[in-house]
């Protein structure tokens, strides 16, 4: 057994050449060494922060199944139960809860007609918005035509009314084709044709299959599901030395209510790949997932923005060329073939975005409801586009003046962030796209669960907007109120990282567990290197950016303004001292 708490050096001081049970040694601290010889492999905490010893919040769950991690736990020996099984685990049980959150819109119900026996979903009275069971992955099937025999999206088009509120036979009839993007229609294609196949079968040959509508959502909330595991797998391994962080996310309550509501999952994916691969220095691989994620919705755009500040700032733009390149490559080989065969299918995307007046969630629309103004959507789409420059401009000052390079998932949720509160659609799945970014760049249990509850709670309100005015249970100001507190929380976790962003020393992730004496009587959480600008938990030693990739270590230009200010954080900040080489000591940021 080997003594997790003990660093390599104490380690060594106790170390003996007998083979079997021997007495209990005391060492200089009080704390108990094991009496039997350690193991050979003494690597239980290296590259590792422990929750339960520099978390409140796990450190009380963890009484209910015995307590934390003990001074003589043997980390990383099971062969089965690791963290990563252990956080994918929590991920299927709080995904399948959200699938039975869901199961009161697929409930149906058979009718006898003339033509023989109809089968339809059981959504009297309003249901699926009285249940809050709500999905645009149900809706979306027959709405965008993929419950038709002989259809391919973008190709297929039919006719509706320019005014959703005008009677039959009134208004201009315009042509529509599928809204979302190339990757999110194809998928539904593809989930739709597998749920006619499987109803094909049932009636070919008796293979059990459910209404076909229902056949459609499992498969594709199946693949929803695979999506959210990599999303979990990809941030827990770019999380490195904090991988629990990712239980976070794991047991969110946005999951629990959103993770079948819309096919934001599939851009979570691919976002959180894209992270991964640029932590493990691929920047073109992480261009190859930033295309794809941009070619399933837009947001992962923001993250070319994101690298090409960072990288102009540390000087590895060449780095950035290639992201870019991979990012621009995946993109065309998904979209090209649409363009060339369905132009006018392949634009309605942008097209209904540009058309569609603001969301009920977002700032423009609490807004005209708080002022009595209504907007104009040219005027919305103009505010809207000041907005995205305005929020690049911060960004770059954000980059350029701070004392440090602010890391890659810290300007991520920065950029993603202000994208929904700057844009005029803010759904609230929406807020999907936060939770893996937020685990990554704000270490703060109890301020991210604050924040994904309130989001999470914003649905029950949302849900009586679409109840006629009889049958709501709650006034309209309820949910104004909701989707301002949430806009307030998101603000707040933006002016934490920025924070943390000027003042380097408060962050978490850079300095390690957050003490030098984190563990269990006094036991620090780590002591042995594992990496460039890497020299473990709780050392007291500063990284840079463990999820950096190329940027990890890299040189760090600064402006006059930043050595300024760099200097105050140096002089406030010790000076650690390398645990594995005491007499080299680590110096601070360079402000040369």
């Amino acid at each position: 057994m080997t003594d997790a708490g003990l660093s390599s050096n104490d380690v060594d001081a106790h170390r003996t050449d007998s083979v079997g049970p021997g007495p209990v040694e005391v060492d200089a601290g009080g704390g108990y060494v094991s009496p039997r010889p350690y193991a050979v492999d003494d690597r239980t905490l290296v590259d590792r922060v422990v929750p339960t010893w520099n978390d409140g919040v796990p450190a009380g769950a963890a009484t209910m199944v015995g307590g934390g991690l003990g001074r003589h736990a043997a980390v990383g020996r099971s062969r089965w139960v690791t963290p990563l099984r252990v956080l994918l685990a929590l991920a299927l049980c709080v995904t399948a809860l959200s699938w039975f959150g869901k199961a009161a819109c697929l409930q149906t119900s058979s009718t006898t007609t003339s033509a023989g026996t109809e089968t339809r979903l059981t959504n009297d009275n309003q249901r699926q918005f009285t249940n809050l069971c709500y999905s645009d992955v149900l809706a979306l099937y027959q709405a965008e035509k993929l419950d038709r025999g002989n259809t391919f999206p973008y190709k297929t088009f039919w006719h509706e009314n320019s005014d959703p509120g005008a009677k039959a036979g009134e208004g201009e009839q315009v042509k529509r084709y599928m809204e979302y993007p190339v990757l999110t229609g194809l998928y539904m294609y593809g989930a739709a044709k597998l749920a006619q196949w499987w109803a094909a079968a049932h009636d070919n040959w008796g293979i059990p299959a459910p209404y076909v509508t229902v056949g459609y959502f499992d498969i594709a909330a199946l693949g929803l599901l695979a999506f959210w595991l990599i999303t979990i797998w990809a941030t827990a391994l770019t999380a490195r030395a904090r991988i629990w962080s990712a239980w976070i996310a794991a047991l969110s309550p946005l999951v629990l209510v959103h993770a079948f509501t819309n096919f934001d999952a599939i851009a979570t994916g691919f976002v959180a790949l894209a992270l991964l691969s640029w932590s493990r220095r691929k920047p073109w691989l992480a261009g190859v997932f930033i295309g794809f994620g941009t070619a399933v919705t837009l947001y992962p755009l923001v993250l070319l923005l994101v690298l090409l500040l960072l990288c102009w700032r540390a000087g590895t733009v060449r780095e950035f060329t290639r992201t870019a390149l991979g990012a621009v490559g995946a993109w065309v080989a998904v979209n090209l073939p649409i363009v060339i065969f369905y132009p006018s299918g392949w634009l309605e995307y942008f097209r209904y975005n540009s058309d569609r007046g603001a969301d009920p969630d977002s700032v423009y629309r609490i807004l005209s409801d708080s002022i009595g103004f209504t907007w104009n959507n040219d005027l919305l789409d103009a505010v809207s586009l000041l907005g995205a420059v305005v929020l690049a401009i911060a960004l770059a000052v954000v980059v350029l003046r701070a004392p440090t390079r602010p890391r890659v998932a810290q300007l991520a949720f920065l950029a993603v962030a202000g994208f929904l509160l700057i844009n005029k659609a803010w759904s609230p799945q929406h807020s999907l796209w936060l939770v893996p970014l937020a685990v990554l760049a704000i270490p703060h249990t109890r301020l991210l669960f604050a924040w994904m509850a309130i989001d999470a709670l914003v649905w029950i309100p949302r849900m009586t907007l679409f109840l006629d005015p009889e049958r709501r249970w709650l006034p309209e100001e309820w949910f104004t109120v909701a989707v301002v507190v949430r806009g307030l929380m998101v603000v707040a976790l933006c002016v934490v990282v920025v924070w943390q962003i000027w003042h380097p020393e408060d962050d978490l992730v850079r300095t390690g567990a957050g003490s030098v004496a984190s563990g269990p009587n006094g036991c620090g959480a780590g002591s042995v290197a594992s990496g460039p600008n890497d020299y473990g938990a709780g050392s007291g030693v500063r990284f840079d950016d463990p999820a950096g990739g190329v940027l990890d270590g890299a040189t760090d230009r600064m402006g006059k303004w930043s050595r300024r200010r760099a200097r105050q954080v140096v002089e406030a900040w010790p000076v650690p001292v390398d645990p594995i080489a005491p007499e080299n000591s680590l110096s601070g940021p360079s402000v040369e």
